[in-house]
């Protein structure tokens, strides 16, 4: 537990970037006790509504959650759901970059209908991902994203292909990496295709490894020596880390499988947004000189608590620790 403390009061000092797709997520909970007249739906009695970050910003919510200070580059628009995001960046102490908000597009709104713990439906509200990616690339010039890099030591792509992560960034990213030594983690979107010329970390999941791996998945067998040689020779990340749902992580090292970890979720309630803690946690960990293989065990218990809230969530630095006591 002192190993641990000492770990998380490291984080602290660690300052980190997430650069990638900005979302809003948008819940409306209720219960039903009667089917519409109108048509055989659900009537849905609201109880709760709210609004949480979600993709690039939930990563960015999670390093500040674990104590890093965190600076977040994307896109979202000069209209009421941009104004929600800075205003719950601001209530979790998040620096937004500069250019991250701006005119001519409008902020990614995911809205869940949830009955009785169950989501029965999802409504998507954004432009073509070209618009966003239009926009990004005007703020984002060079000198704004030259400012946003001061001081940082690691960077995280989240790449949910909405626009935002193209090849220049990605370019632009892993030269400065490279130069100063600084960790590059990325949370990949395989329909998304990148290069990358240096790279710290990876961290797809079982669907997307296939993908990466340019290999048809197989739902009864996973493959793992073939996936992550040839995820090794397409992308050559130092660190690879795939989450298998059930059945865990499995941690690659140059191509190499190092270690495979049992999940530590005691009972999964919603899964989304897990991935995101999961990069946070493992380029955090690493970021702040802790092993690989420490470092997954931190992401495995992270995702492990996440799965069990509701909706998009975070994982703080207590209930690690506290869980970690609990082993």
């Amino acid at each position: 537990m002192e190993a641990l403390s000492k770990i998380f009061q490291h984080l602290s000092k660690i300052h980190m970037l997430v650069v990638g797709d900005v979302m809003l997520d948008h819940y409306i909970s209720g219960d039903v006790f009667r089917i519409s007249p109108e048509a055989p739906v659900p009537v849905i009695s609201v109880e709760e509504e709210r609004y949480v970050l979600g993709a690039a910003a939930n990563v960015a919510h999670n390093l500040a959650s674990l104590g890093v200070q965190t600076k977040l580059l994307g896109t979202w628009g000069k209209d009421f759901h941009g104004t929600c995001v800075e205003q719950l960046l601001q209530q979790v102490r998040i620096t937004a970059a500069d250019g991250s908000s701006m005119s001519g597009v409008q902020t990614i709104l995911k809205t869940r209908i949830v009955a009785r713990q169950q989501q029965l439906c999802r409504l998507d509200r954004e432009d073509l991902p070209s618009r966003y990616q239009k926009a990004f690339a005007h703020a984002a010039a060079v000198e704004s994203l030259e400012r946003a890099l001061a001081y940082v030591d690691a960077i995280i792509i989240s790449d949910y292909a909405k626009g935002v992560v193209d090849q220049g960034i990605v370019d632009h990213l892993a030269h400065y990496a490279q130069e100063h030594h600084k960790i590059l983690a990325w949370d990949p979107k395989p329909s998304h295709e990148l290069n990358f010329s240096y790279l710290t970390l990876m961290t797809p999941n079982r669907q997307e490894a296939f993908a990466l791996a340019n290999m048809p998945e197989d739902h009864r067998h996973f493959p793992k020596e073939l996936i992550c040689k040839k995820i090794f020779q397409r992308y050559h990340p130092q660190y690879l880390v795939i989450t298998l749902g059930k059945d865990g992580m499995l941690l690659s090292c140059d191509g190499n499988i190092v270690c495979q970890m049992p999940t530590c979720a005691r009972e999964v309630f919603d899964v989304s947004g897990a991935g995101d803690t999961v990069v946070a946690m493992l380029a955090a960990a690493l970021a702040a000189q802790v092993a690989p293989e420490d470092a997954m065990h931190l992401a495995n218990m992270a995702a492990g608590i996440v799965v069990t809230k509701q909706g998009t969530a975070v994982v703080t630095a207590k209930e690690i620790m506290e869980r970690a006591f609990e082993v």
